[in-house]
């Protein structure tokens, strides 16, 4: 275990981050992250990591110490948001193999390869729904101190349900009470977790979830839920959770009358601002096309900071995609995302972009643009809303929207640049050109 995690301190120590204090994208359209036109040739100054100034060539003076980094011919945006990842899971199949064997590498080796991935995918900020304490905790630290490379991560620990399944406690808390409620938030509050994730609230009494939701509140804390099941949202919604999780409902064709009656009840009450919904289509809506063309697996970026002996042992685990338990009801599902999608929009709901990155057959470094490509492509979104929902609307949500989110002076400088026009191919973000996340190069064109 050493070894492998020697091999990946040597494999990120030879990432270098620009030091140049001033620096310039100059030249293609910006997409800024709040809806409105495009900016033609732009101009973007960043000091250290802050951006200072933002608008075209004809408007701005360009520093003349300043290093200059083209951007002719493509769309700049702000950096992707993920708002539903696990890094403690890449791919397998197989959950409980994978949480037999691999908890003791967890902080050293999984979850720095699953961050060091997304990043290189453009995403630089990242909602963590559900993973062991103490690693996550870590992680997140390790990140914020430069010591390893990934998103601006924003976890809750571990799920918070009425009874974890056999031999996944490391990763879920059962509740037993209002007390326990209480304490087992105030011990995620004092471990510094970012936000509460709740699932199977169905199950817990309306008094247990009463406690969850009021304690976190109290502490500034934001709580998600599954939406899994018509009660589960029921429940969510009478005790206001603050976002809800996947499409859910399995194979029915809809949401009930009764639940769309309460999400649109729950809309109208602009006092307290947007219900956030996170809908992961992508695993889903892909499952058959992987299966049937398994040669898209072939990609190896999903391997980075991967020891071999694990890339093998997660391609073992697919060998038969058509025989996995997690994806048996899938062809019945897919069906009903985009209906679900559209009751949602239709109902009023802020829709963000996630995609339960890290479960079977879904990596890290192809997840989100696969999400913001069907979003578009399959379900017809507006790609201008699809950008914001991995943009400005998270940014919002996690409360950093003063920070991050959208390309404003005074903003950190989490930016990405890709070649074409994003707003008419969306697909083209499988492929990002330029990442600058906290005014720091993480990658361009040689």
């Amino acid at each position: 275990m050493r070894i492998f995690a020697l091999l990946f301190f040597i494999n990120i120590s030879s990432i270098s981050f620009s030091n140049e204090r001033v620096k310039v994208l100059m030249g293609g359209t910006l997409i800024d992250g709040f809806g409105s036109h495009t900016i033609k040739n732009s101009v973007i100054i960043i000091h250290d990591d802050i951006i200072r100034e933002v608008g075209s060539i004809n408007e701005i003076e360009i520093p003349s110490e300043a290093e200059i980094i083209s951007t002719e011919g493509m769309s700049i945006l702000p950096g992707l948001w993920d708002m539903h990842v696990h890094l403690d899971i890449n791919g397998h199949t197989d959950y409980s193999h994978w949480h037999d064997i691999y908890p003791v590498i967890f902080e050293d080796i999984i979850m720095p390869s699953s961050a060091h991935q997304l990043l290189l995918a453009g995403v630089t900020s990242v909602r963590d729904c559900g993973a062991p304490l103490d690693e996550i905790i870590s992680v997140r630290e390790k990140i914020k101190k430069n010591i390893i490379p990934g998103p601006n991560l924003y976890v809750s620990g571990p799920f918070l349900q009425h009874k974890p399944y056999p031999n996944t406690e490391l990763y879920r808390w059962g509740i037993n009470g209002v007390e326990d409620a209480k304490r087992k938030v105030r011990k995620l509050f004092n471990a510094g977790v970012d936000f509460i994730k709740l699932i199977d609230q169905d199950q817990m009494t309306m008094d247990e979830l009463y406690a969850v939701v009021e304690e976190s509140h109290k502490l500034g804390l934001k709580v998600v839920a599954h939406g899994h099941r018509p009660e589960e949202i029921r429940r969510g919604l009478k005790v206001g959770v603050d976002c809800f999780e996947h499409t859910g409902l399995s194979s029915a064709p809809n949401y009930p009358d009764d639940v769309m009656s309460m999400i649109k009840e729950r809309t109208a009450q602009m006092n307290l601002g947007p219900l956030y919904w996170t809908p992961t289509v992508s695993p889903l809506y892909n499952y058959e096309y992987i299966r049937d063309n398994m040669e898209i697996l072939d990609n190896d970026s999903w391997h980075l900071g991967l020891p071999d002996s694990i890339v093998q042992d997660i391609r073992n685990s697919f060998k038969h995609p058509d025989r996995l338990p997690y994806y048996q009801l899938t062809p019945s599902r897919r069906p009903t995302l985009e209906n679900k999608m559209n009751q949602l929009l239709d109902a009023g709901v802020v829709l963000m972009i996630g995609t339960d990155s890290g479960v079977p057959l879904t990596f890290h470094s192809q997840s989100t643009w696969n999400e913001l490509e069907i979003w578009v492509n399959e379900f017809g979104i507006d790609p201008m809303y699809a950008i914001r929902a991995a943009t400005y609307w998270p940014s919002l949500w996690m409360g950093v929207s003063e920070k991050v989110g959208t390309i404003t002076p005074g903003k950190k400088a989490d930016i990405i640049a890709v070649k074409g026009d994003v707003l008419r191919n969306i697909s083209i973000l499988q492929n990002i050109d330029i990442i600058l996340k906290d005014g720091k190069v993480i990658k361009k064109p040689n």
